[in-house]
């Protein structure tokens, strides 16, 4: 009876963690497809790195994995009945899901590395996200601004990563990679539950894959660093009794460092190079960009005062160097509270810099050059539809004059004046830490 349970045991560990790593669920195929592979890139590459098993529809939870583990449980007492386990079996299972844990913790780990060493995960704030007030932002947005703000602090942990995920690949150093990673992501873990963010079942799930790649040495690594007595040497070795199957594995594995680690490498790079990745990648109106006061506003040919107790008198507008315009006002904001990593290629869909912050309205706009036509469309998704047109002019470098309709309609004329402002974190950027600070 007791080695009945044993080998359930046993196969329900390597059924359960190999649900968790292969991708069986219908939503990763459906996914698969259709991602656009004309165009291959890193982003691609982070969505398929991404997966986790998904039974139920919807945000990923714990009862997808308590789904799989029974799931497990069931294969497990089957294949004992059956009598399919056959003698020393239990050795090659477990080689086996360890190495699909090992492979599936490390492209996990570039997946994320390689994005942060290359700082694309927590972008330089944006000079909106500057001027909007350190209240109107959600935890979680405020994790991600205070990692962006210091880029050699985002490559160094990315730069962890990326070690660690080459210490995976070889199974002499896969537990000293394993230990690492797995305190590196109980930080992660624990950031997320502090910071309300958006990956808590995604960090836990790689640490479980973590541990269980360190459960391997762990009995001879606690006999000899903590209780110091004799440990036994791991003398294990897999067969590979024909030739195609010790090639195979030689090619299986220089395809996977060519792919996720050369390829997905260089993708990031040029990305960080050549694209703003959470912030839309095409050029703004020339000449425009920066903070204005609103020194004019007029509704409907009426004058309204700055201190107006009308929500739709605008407070400031900022410009960004990309297509985007966020407007301050007293008009309430529903916060987008996404916060999880997704990739768009329409700069439309990037909006990273609304997520997570009140206090502002962000708009995507269109350029009529010839017609200084100005259309403006609400990022938000809690404001879809809603759309401004203005005819601008410009009767000297620091004036803005916008003139047209709001969504409501209202006939609108505000006169922009640029704002000569000063950053805390630029001028230390410009001064160094130790220089004199005048703002």
């Amino acid at each position: 009876m007791h080695m009945a349970i044993r080998r359930i045991a046993i196969l329900f560990c390597f059924t359960w963690f190999a649900f968790l790593c292969v991708p069986v669920t219908p939503q990763f195929w459906q996914e698969l497809f259709a991602l656009n592979w004309s165009e291959p890139g890193y982003s691609n590459l982070f969505r398929l790195a991404h997966y986790t098993p998904r039974i139920y529809p919807g945000p990923d939870t714990f009862l997808n994995w308590a789904a799989v583990a029974v799931i497990a449980f069931v294969i497990g007492i089957a294949w004992v009945l059956i009598g399919r386990e056959k003698t020393g079996q239990a050795e090659l299972l477990y080689y086996g899901v360890r190495a699909l844990a090992r492979y599936r913790l490390a492209v996990a780990i570039f997946a994320y590395g390689f994005l942060m060493y290359h700082p694309l995960l927590a972008p330089y704030p944006s000079l909106s996200n500057l001027n909007t007030a350190y209240g109107d932002f959600t935890r979680w947005k405020l994790f991600s601004l205070s990692l962006g703000i210091v880029p050699g602090y985002q490559s160094f942990l990315g730069l962890v990563q990326v070690i660690c995920g080459l210490l995976l690949l070889y199974r002499k150093t896969a537990s000293i990679g394993a230990f690492i990673i797995s305190i590196y992501l109980g930080n992660v873990f624990m950031s997320n539950l502090a910071y309300e963010g958006g990956e808590t079942v995604y960090s836990l799930y790689l640490i479980i894959l973590s541990l269980f790649v360190l459960s391997y040495d762990a009995r001879r690594l606690i006999d000899l660093l903590i209780l110091q007595r004799p440990a036994n040497p791991n003398t294990y070795q897999p067969e590979f009794p024909s030739h195609w199957l010790r090639a195979g594995r030689v090619v299986l594995k220089a395809s996977f460092v060519l792919v996720f680690v050369l390829f997905y490498a260089l993708s990031t790079r040029e990305a960080f190079a050549a694209d703003r990745y959470q912030f839309p990648a095409a050029s703004g109106l020339s000449g425009v960009h920066g903070i204005y006061n609103v020194i004019e506003f007029e509704r409907n040919g009426t004058a309204v005062p700055y201190d107006s107790v009308w929500t739709g008198r605008w407070r400031d507008v900022v410009f960004e160097k990309w297509p985007t315009v966020s407007i301050r006002s007293s008009r309430n904001v529903a916060i987008d509270s996404n916060n999880t990593e997704h990739f768009e290629s329409d700069d439309r869909l990037r909006t990273y810099e609304l997520e997570g912050s009140a206090g502002r309205h962000y708009y995507s706009y269109i350029v009529d050059p010839a017609k200084h036509i100005l259309t403006l469309s609400n990022k938000n998704p809690h404001y879809k539809g809603e759309t401004l047109q203005f005819v601008y002019s410009q009767p000297d470098e620091s004036t803005l004059i916008l003139s047209g309709n709001d969504f409501n309609n209202d006939n609108l004329k505000v006169v922009l004046k640029l704002r000569n402002k000063k950053y805390l974190i630029e001028e230390a950027k410009r001064t160094g830490r130790r220089g004199a600070i005048r703002l």
